[in-house]
């Protein structure tokens, strides 16, 4: 992902976590924070050692930015997304992943499916 698209800084990820609205599943957490004035979105990870060792960690990362990447037309502009993982999604495969955080994002109101033909 582009650095323009990511959250880093500790002082944003609290931002968002103080300022935003939350929606979960068994899987993740999804916190989100509307910015009107920004013109795309940004996400922030958080996957806890709690879920396994470093090579489970980022692969879970890695399906997470990747699933963002195939939603990216879809996914609200002028928006922080803080997205953190729970236990389950360590077994889960990246189309489990994707079809996890489509519902966690539908129902923060996040996804606006346009529809086109493949």
């Amino acid at each position: 992902m582009k650095k323009k698209l990511r959250i880093k800084k500790n002082d944003e990820f609290q931002d968002v976590f103080r300022k935003g609205e939350s929606f979960a599943n068994r899987q993740f957490v999804v916190y989100v924070l509307e910015k009107p004035n920004q013109e795309y979105f940004r996400i922030g990870l958080s996957v806890s050692k709690k879920i396994g060792n470093a090579v489970v960690r980022n692969q879970i990362k890695r399906y997470i930015r990747q699933s963002f990447l195939e939603l990216m037309e879809d996914v609200k502009n002028g928006s922080d997304y803080v997205v953190i993982a729970r236990k389950p999604a360590a077994e889960m495969t990246f189309f489990q992943v994707k079809s996890s955080l489509v519902h966690v994002l539908k129902r923060s109101q996040a996804l606006m499916f346009k529809t086109r033909k493949k």
